[in-house]
């Protein structure tokens, strides 16, 4: 099953308007999206750095 994350209109939504509801609805959603987790944490280590300092994210500290 292909995680659609990437792709994601919220996120999008959120990379163009962090400040608007959706985008700050996005943001909240994210600490526990199942989805998110394991899309995030099939990332490379790298990859991972780069979207917590993006987002401002950091769970799932002990994946990396």
């Amino acid at each position: 099953m292909e995680n659609s994350c990437e792709n994601c209109k919220f996120r999008a939504y959120y990379d163009k308007k962090p400040k608007s509801v959706l985008g700050r609805f996005w943001r909240w959603h994210i600490n526990f999206c199942p989805g998110w987790k394991a899309y995030f944490t099939s990332l490379p280590a790298e990859k991972q750095k780069e979207l917590r300092v993006k987002y401002q994210f950091d769970k799932y500290q002990d994946n990396v």
